[in-house]
């Protein structure tokens, strides 16, 4: 039951990171070293399932797709989503700085842990590090454009696709998306209020770009491995602005409802923000939130065996991609 409960946790994990604009839960996955059994295992959902079964009925397609992993994942991130919502809303009204404060370290410590060089890197792999930094950086000002698309039925859907294919990707908040599409609000009281009419609609948009984007992250990781970790550390990196606990808000729109849509931030210092907004800085209490972040990060590192991040756990799964090869 040891590893069950490890993906629980990392589940649990990944939850309250995407519960968070600005996180993502895919940093989480990456940092506890599951990170390519989930983008692998997501794969496996799909034609060649059907081959599974009916080569090895039940079982074969237990193993095929992995669900020792996926159960328990699936039970920590929605366990952790429906009773992190609720908190989530409540610190980022009272205490945001703090909040940002901690994830700001916690990103920060998870983009060291994982820049490690591996043995086959080469100079040229700066280029998918220097594309993840401006990718990240630029995202997040495409997304308002969700919201021309006029049907709120096919915003969700597309919003759904765009958010999940985010949390595959570390460093890449789809909380922060949905954000900026003025759907965050919409998604996240739906959850607390269980409207399952809403939801419905939104997961498949999910389910679309799930099933999508997981299969050309798992072609990448397999073909172009060293580079495709560069851009996703690049991601990761690219995402602290985000994150940095004293800012100001200059640039934005209202979407379709009336919402706050942030495109843009000037970035202060803690007695900068002082001064403009009246409030403390709390320089110190900030600063320990961000040493709690990153102590955290050290702690699941540690957690998940001393594996490297991003590498693929013991799963059955990895004997049952290489058979499938030629059906995906």
């Amino acid at each position: 039951m040891k590893r069950p409960f490890s993906i629980f946790l990392k589940g649990a994990g990944m939850g309250a990171a995407d519960a968070v604009p600005g996180v993502s839960g895919g940093t989480i996955a990456f940092v506890t070293g599951i990170y390519e059994e989930l983008i692998h295992t997501i794969k496996q959902f799909g034609p060649s399932a059907f081959t599974a079964w009916r080569r090895g009925g039940l079982a074969g397609l237990f193993a095929h797709l992995n669900l020792t992993f996926v159960i328990p994942l699936l039970l920590g991130i929605g366990a952790s989503l429906v009773s992190v919502a609720h908190l989530v809303v409540w610190l980022m009204d009272d205490y945001p700085l703090l909040l940002n404060g901690f994830f700001f370290g916690l990103v920060a410590a998870s983009a060291v842990v994982v820049s490690r060089h591996p043995a086959d890197w080469k100079l040229w792999h700066l280029i998918p590090l220097i594309l993840g930094l401006l990718l990240a950086h630029g995202l997040p000002s495409l997304m308002p454009l969700v919201t021309q698309l006029g049907s709120p039925s096919l915003v969700l859907i597309v919003g759904g696709a765009i958010a999940i294919s985010a949390l595959l990707l570390p460093g890449v908040s789809g909380s922060f998306l949905l954000l900026t599409m003025g759907l965050y609000g919409t998604v996240m009281q739906g959850i607390r209020s269980f409207d399952l009419a809403l939801l419905s609609t939104f997961a498949v948009g999910c389910l679309i770009g799930l099933f999508g984007f997981s299969r050309l992250l798992s072609w990448l990781l397999r073909h172009h491995h060293t580079a495709t970790l560069q851009l996703l550390i690049g991601f990761i990196v690219g995402s602290l602005p985000v994150l940095w606990p004293w800012r100001e808000l200059v640039r934005y729109q209202l979407g379709p409802e009336g919402q706050l849509i942030p495109l843009d931030y000037r970035y202060l210092t803690p007695g900068d923000y002082a001064n403009l907004t009246g409030e403390p800085g709390l320089l110190v209490p900030v600063v320990v939130a961000m040493v709690a972040g990153a102590a955290l990060v050290l702690a699941l590192g540690r957690y998940s065996g001393g594996s490297k991040p991003g590498k693929a756990g013991n799963g059955s799964h990895t004997s049952s991609n290489k058979e499938e090869g030629s059906n995906a």
